[in-house]
């Protein structure tokens, strides 16, 4: 494996100042309630409206969305919501006959509160907003509750709002950052706390999730979006230029990784992708530029296994595979968030409409975490139920796995039912704990 560009910097964020500044927040919101909420809403983003946004006030800033508008959000909306509702139907509930008289099973129980965070910053992300509701809902989620930042004083962007009526909000909140997280996992303004907190968002989202991670659920830990891509001779180095480029628009601190097993592409790929920013708005050519020049990264490898093995160690939030034989390649990676095979297809795709979810592991967490689905709304819940006379056998063992442990109470809920269920028999129990 051979670098033939290095990124300058490194991914990881330097977090004390955000962890400073989310544990003040979270403590003065936690004293205070929904006053202290209403003062950083004011602070941070000079909102001094009402916080629940209405219904009428829902349709008045909705009306004038342009019909073309509508159809896109509610197009891209239904893609998602079909893609969870096909998830949730990969899941079932059983029941199974472990021993005669022993059933035990599984139940599928959504959570009852659901927060979801929609940022607007440097962006309006009206993808957010249907990623996390309509996955909710489509998990069966009674209650949603989702927040997004004032816009430009006017209260949250009319197209985000629109998105998230679309995709079934049952309550929304004007908040940003972290004052919209505590809020939403306290149940200020609402009097429902949530169980599970899902949406992107900057540093001090992410560390307001992770401290409150425990209290409430979260989706993932996620930090500045990555791409990874795979790429052999077969590539088209302008479309892989193009690609790369249209994520690190993203931020300065996003990622881009090119794995190649081509040379003449990879030295390509790196003529073209300066020349594409250039040409980028200038706010996105700003953060494309540094993104690309501090953490860009092109590899070069010998071999597809090497490839592979490469961006299983990157373990990047977004990896597109260029390349010949992409059933080889499906099968063998292992670490990403979402995995776009083939040109024909493009993170752009994925994040904005084509129907899995763009709400995804960053940062290497990949390696033990998938991105967003019904699957985090939902609780996977086991029971189980016996007959007296299955008790005969496992009674006994659980009797005599107990005291091995040193653990005679737990032993002796086994011998009371042994003794009530079969008076005068004799069991083997177990030697009794002494001291």
């Amino acid at each position: 494996m051979q670098h033939l560009k290095q990124a300058r910097e490194s991914a990881q964020a330097e977090t004390d100042g955000a962890r400073q500044v989310v544990a003040e927040m979270l403590g003065a919101i936690e004293q205070r309630g929904e006053a202290a909420v209403r003062e950083y809403a004011e602070k941070l983003d000079g909102w001094k409206g009402e916080i629940v946004v209405a219904p009428q006030e829902i349709e008045r800033r909705t009306r004038d969305i342009p019909a073309g508008i509508r159809r896109d959000i509610e197009f891209a909306t239904a893609r998602v919501r079909r893609f969870a509702l096909a998830q949730r139907e990969s899941l079932r509930e059983f029941a199974t006959e472990l021993a005669p008289g022993l059933l035990a099973g599984q139940r599928l129980v959504p959570v009852n509160v659901a927060g979801c965070y929609v940022p607007t910053g440097r962006y309006a992300h009206i993808a957010s907003a249907y990623m996390g509701i309509a996955t909710a809902k489509a998990a069966g989620v009674p209650t949603v509750v989702a927040a997004s930042t004032p816009f430009k004083g006017e209260g949250i962007h009319p197209q985000v709002l629109y998105a998230m009526q679309v995709a079934g909000a049952d309550v929304v909140l004007t908040l940003g950052g972290v004052q919209a997280i505590a809020a939403l996992a306290f149940g200020l303004f609402t009097g429902k706390p949530a169980d599970i907190l899902v949406g992107p968002g900057n540093k001090y989202v992410a560390e307001a999730k992770r401290a409150l991670f425990g209290r409430v659920g979260i989706d993932v830990l996620a930090g500045p979006t990555e791409i990874g891509i795979i790429a052999d001779d077969s590539a088209d180095p302008a479309i892989v230029a193009t690609d790369l480029v249209g994520q690190v628009e993203h931020g300065r601190e996003s990622p881009a990784w090119l794995i190649t097993l081509s040379r003449g592409l990879g030295e390509e790929v790196m003529r073209r992708v300066p020349a594409l920013i250039e040409k980028l708005p200038a706010t996105a050519r700003d953060a494309a530029g540094a993104a690309w020049r501090d953490l860009g990264e092109v590899v070069l490898c010998e071999s597809r296994e090497d490839a592979a093995q490469a961006s299983d160690r990157y373990a990047p939030e977004h990896l597109e595979v260029h390349a010949r034989d992409l059933d080889w390649w499906r099968a063998r990676l292992s670490n990403y968030g979402s995995l776009f095979l083939g040109e024909e297809t493009t993170v752009a795709f994925g994040d904005k409409a084509s129907g899995p979810n763009h709400i995804l592991p960053t940062k290497g967490a990949a390696r033990y975490s998938g991105g967003l689905s019904v699957h985090k709304f939902m609780k996977t819940l086991t029971w189980q139920r016996m007959t007296r006379e299955a008790n005969r056998e496992l009674a006994q063992v659980t009797a005599r796995i107990s005291r091995l442990e040193g653990m005679e109470a737990h032993a002796r809920t086994a011998d009371e039912r042994m003794d009530k269920y079969f008076p005068g028999e004799k069991f083997d129990r177990g030697a009794p704990v002494k001291s």
